[in-house]
């Protein structure tokens, strides 16, 4: 049986698929996995089938125009703009998802690619979708991951309906032709159901960090994290691993996908606040958030390394809170700084803290080398964060997402 897997985004949205369509294959399904290009090499080094999605979107966040929408004082006006860019791009990722879900008999797909329910219910195949968020099933313990809000009180499952019932609008009329002119079938369709049934949803992310809202249906599962392993092959720069020993462990910092519009100030930014804190620290440069330049010696600069490689050796580790990071972190005990910009970061940020795994956030555009510091300060030298981000950890070692997930598809898959 093959099984197509969908995905769009940076890293975080690509990685954990790898996980799932590894665990897949390896309890006997012949498994795909389509995303961008730049990630092909990513994909294939995990003996993984590729199959191409336009990348454009994904290079459209690099431009001025995607970092000012995300990050910049105009925000609003930006993203307007980004819209109107992304809007005909999309017609090629749904041609794209159609060309590489051929032959399938399940497809399993991130919300971000758009298509997967749809090619389901023209294949007639099951469908599942898959992300590592709470954010397609209405609740009232939480109001939506994917607003600014840590708690709407009576309207949280309210928040979830507006964001489940309008996710799609930007991109509605251009599905709809698409389902009617290529598919054939009627133009009107949820993204979130299939055959007139919600579509499964997977939630990659450990029930001891969110726990399972006792208001969900069956149509929902949480499987606990979709790690990756670090190639065995994989070995760290002489540059890092000397760095590494040559004194107590650092802290880490990096942002991630998070653009910056000036990366050499945000990375003098973040020395002061290690000078300030007294501590060594790991830069990972990441999407442009932190730029490179000379470095103090109590400092190294990387491009990238395996978080579940890299964190266990650090002292605390401080990031833009996106869903994989923030995952890496609590695995590896470490407590978090989480400095959120945009999207479902906040979210995590505000899990963090409510776990008691690290201090309160500091949001992205509140940073201060102050700030900061003092937040590093905090998490270096008050036990109370080490000792419930090791908790977490242990809770979390004893997760298997990936095998809960596929037992979960295989089961369906037998209905």
């Amino acid at each position: 049986m093959r099984i197509a897997i969908h995905t769009l985004g940076t890293r975080g949205d690509v990685q954990p698929y790898i996980a799932l369509a590894v665990g897949l294959r390896e309890a006997g399904f012949t498994v795909s996995l389509a995303t961008s290009p730049q990630f092909e090499a990513f994909v294939a080094q995990h003996g993984i089938a590729f199959e191409p999605l336009p990348g454009d979107i994904v290079e459209l966040v690099q431009t001025p125009l995607g970092k000012a929408a995300l990050s910049g004082r105009h925000k609003l006006v930006a993203a307007l703009r980004l819209l109107r860019e992304i809007r005909p791009m999309y017609e090629r990722l749904v041609a794209a998802q159609w060309a590489a879900a051929r032959g399938a008999d399940a497809i399993v797909y991130h919300p971000k690619a758009i298509a997967g329910n749809h090619i389901a219910e023209e294949l007639g195949i099951p469908a599942f979708v898959a992300l590592p968020l709470p954010a397609l099933s209405p609740t009232k313990a939480f109001p939506s991951p994917l607003l600014p809000f840590a708690d709407l009180g009576p309207l949280n499952r309210a928040s979830h309906r507006l964001v489940t019932r309008f996710g799609d609008l930007a991109f509605r009329k251009q599905v709809r032709r698409w389902r009617e002119e290529v598919l054939g079938l009627s133009g009107r369709a949820g993204w979130l159901t299939l055959r007139g049934r919600p579509v499964p949803r997977l939630y990659a992310y450990s029930p001891a960090v969110v726990p399972v809202p006792d208001d969900w249906d069956e149509s929902a599962v949480v499987t606990g994290y979709w790690f990756l392993e670090a190639p065995s092959a994989w070995q760290p720069p002489a540059e890092l691993t000397a760095f590494l020993e040559s004194g107590p462990p650092p802290v880490y910092v990096g942002f991630g996908s998070v653009p910056s519009a000036d990366g050499e100030g945000m990375t003098g930014l973040v020395l002061e606040a290690l000078a300030k804190s007294g501590q060594r620290g790991v830069l990972a440069t990441g999407w442009g958030g932190l730029g490179r330049r000379a470095m103090p010696p109590q400092v190294c600069v990387i491009d990238s390394a395996p978080h579940d490689w890299l964190f266990p050796r650090m002292a605390a580790v401080v990031h833009h809170g996106g869903s994989g990071t923030t995952a890496a972190g609590l695995r590896a005990g470490r407590p978090s700084i989480v400095c959120p910009a945009f999207g479902d970061q906040p979210f995590w940020a505000h899990r963090v803290d409510a776990l008691g795994a690290g201090p309160p956030p500091i949001p992205h555009r509140g940073l201060t080398a102050d700030r900061l510091a003092a937040a590093i300060r905090r998490a270096t030298g008050e036990p109370s964060f080490q000792q419930r981000a090791s908790a977490l950890a242990g809770a979390i070692g004893q997760e298997d997402g990936v095998a809960n997930a596929v037992a979960f598809i295989r089961e369906r898959l037998k209905g």
